[in-house]
């Protein structure tokens, strides 16, 4: 897959391909975004265009909200990884920039649609672009004066509302990760890397992979989840931690640990890349008198997540 880093007022060569564009920011890659991206796919394969996607980096709400710190539900390389799987032959990354969010709506067709050799665009009925998002997918159809066909996707729904990034988002902060599973198509997944911690787990007969998730991961709300842990090419039961251990409360943790005890395995992961696929809440974090009363609940937390991820053999 070919990927384009471009910036703005910048038009990438592109050899004279023309291309089936699914344009948007695609957070997560839900349900709804892979009706727009397949959309574009199918057109690609119908017209004998180039399947590709145009996105966007970093997300708009750092640069004109000015936040400073900002999540992705599927951070840039995961994102890169599923547009592939997909069949995505090329992405279009362009920087989001107050100079790229200035461009007139017709600034924004004329660059990087016409003279990127974009012959059909594909997107959301709520897709917006140009200066203060006043250009709207009529406008798309409305000034391509015959230069490219448009498709737009309307509402794709779950449970008569809308599938949204803000939704996925919502039931994360709730814990609920088996159902924004239901909105994504898949397990929420978080990459990371095993570092070393302080081996508490391991004292008390329950050794844990400790994960540093990639920079901007948006991560479920404290608790004990049924998860599987993918390694070298190998995936893995278990129970995992997110939180604060409130057990061991010390001054120093303020940020939200997340510990993988592999279920049925032993061996040094230290230093490995890993995905974490969330399959379900077992409960929330909470603070226990004593290593004992941990012990046993930890003990209870591993058949719950045996009995989970039996269940949900596929996940």
């Amino acid at each position: 897959m070919k990927i384009h880093h471009i910036d703005y007022p910048e038009i990438p060569e592109t050899g004279g391909r023309e291309y089936s564009v699914a344009a948007g920011f695609f957070d997560g890659i839900h349900r709804g975004h892979q009706e727009v991206i397949g959309h574009a796919l199918e057109v690609a394969r119908e017209q004998g265009l180039v399947p590709a996607v145009m996105t966007f980096d970093p997300h708009p709400s750092a640069i004109l909200g000015n936040r400073k710190e900002v999540t992705y539900i599927t951070p840039y390389k995961q994102k890169m990884q599923l547009l592939e799987e997909m069949g995505t032959d090329t992405v279009f990354v362009i920087r989001f920039t107050k100079e790229f969010a200035s461009m007139s709506p017709e600034q924004f067709i004329d660059c990087y649609i016409r003279k990127l050799g974009v012959r059909h665009i594909t997107c959301g009925f709520d897709f917006s672009f140009g200066r203060f998002g006043k250009g709207k997918p009529e406008d798309l159809e409305n000034m391509s004066g015959g230069d490219y066909g448009v498709s737009v996707i309307g509402q794709v729904s779950e449970e008569e509302e809308k599938i949204s990034s803000t939704r996925i988002r919502l039931m994360l902060s709730e814990g609920d990760v088996s159902g924004a599973a239901e909105l994504l198509g898949r397990p929420l997944m978080t990459d990371g890397t095993v570092i070393e911690g302080d081996k508490r787990g391991r004292l008390i007969g329950f050794p844990t992979a400790n994960v540093d998730p990639v920079p901007g991961s948006c991560l479920p709300a404290p608790g004990v989840y049924a998860a599987r842990f993918e390694t070298d090419g190998m995936i893995h039961n278990g129970v995992l931690n997110a939180g604060y251990r409130p057990t061991f409360k010390d001054p120093s943790d303020t940020f939200l640990s997340v510990e993988v005890h592999l279920l049925d395995f032993d061996g040094d992961l230290y230093g490995k890349e890993v995905r974490v696929r969330w399959i379900r809440r077992i409960r929330e974090e909470r603070k226990f008198s004593g290593i004992e009363e941990l012990k046993i609940q930890i003990g209870r937390d591993k058949e719950e997540a045996r009995k989970i991820l039996a269940a949900h053999p596929d996940s």
